[in-house]
């Protein structure tokens, strides 16, 4: 793990991650992000490791529902959690990709951040329902009249190309991803 992510910096992160509104944002999509890291850097993709996972716990550090601003708020704070080290512009570079998932060709940095976030769309069909519902508990004050047509449209935006942005990312998730993403639209809008 990172040299800069000290003991005092994780704890603070991980309270940050155990806020009791996160229902998919929290710890355990925090583990799966950085599983999903180590697993695409086991498949030989050379990319800047220690830059990658900083940005990991940061990238929804900050998580309000509702909040548009919630990765710029978080890249905020991982400049100014991150005031001496060399890496905090990378660092909150890669927390704004997170925003829209849109990647520049050669922003390998950027694309295994993207992938790792995403790779739980490339879940077994139980564990994407049960992300499915915790994406939904989160936004539980939001009418099904609101949430359904809004988290429908957000899905068929992801199948307009490739979810993944690396090869190892697409051999990986892909094909699984948009079967559980094409359900989960089939459902919201029956």
């Amino acid at each position: 793990m990172s040299a800069h992510l000290t003991e005092d910096l994780r704890e603070d992160l991980l309270a940050r991650w155990s806020e009791s509104h996160r229902k998919h944002h929290n710890v355990t999509h925090l583990h799966e992000l950085l599983d999903a890291v180590q697993s695409l850097a086991e498949e030989g993709l050379r990319f800047d490791r220690e830059a990658v996972e900083l940005a990991a716990w940061f990238h929804d550090a900050i998580y309000e529902i509702g909040r548009d601003d919630n990765e710029d708020r978080s890249a905020e704070l991982a400049r100014e959690l991150l005031w001496s080290s060399p890496m905090r512009d990378e660092v909150a570079r890669l927390v704004m990709a997170t925003k829209s998932h849109k990647v520049a060709d050669g922003d390998i940095n950027a694309a295994v951040l993207s992938d790792a976030d995403l790779s739980v769309l490339g879940a077994n069909a139980a564990r994407y329902e049960r992300y499915a519902a915790a994406v939904r508990a989160e936004y539980d004050a939001v009418p099904d009249d609101v949430f359904k047509p809004a988290r429908a449209r957000i899905l068929t935006d992801l199948l307009g190309g490739s979810i993944f942005h690396t090869m190892p990312g697409r051999n990986r998730w892909e094909e699984q991803a948009r079967r559980n993403v094409t359900a989960e639209i089939a459902a919201l809008t029956s």
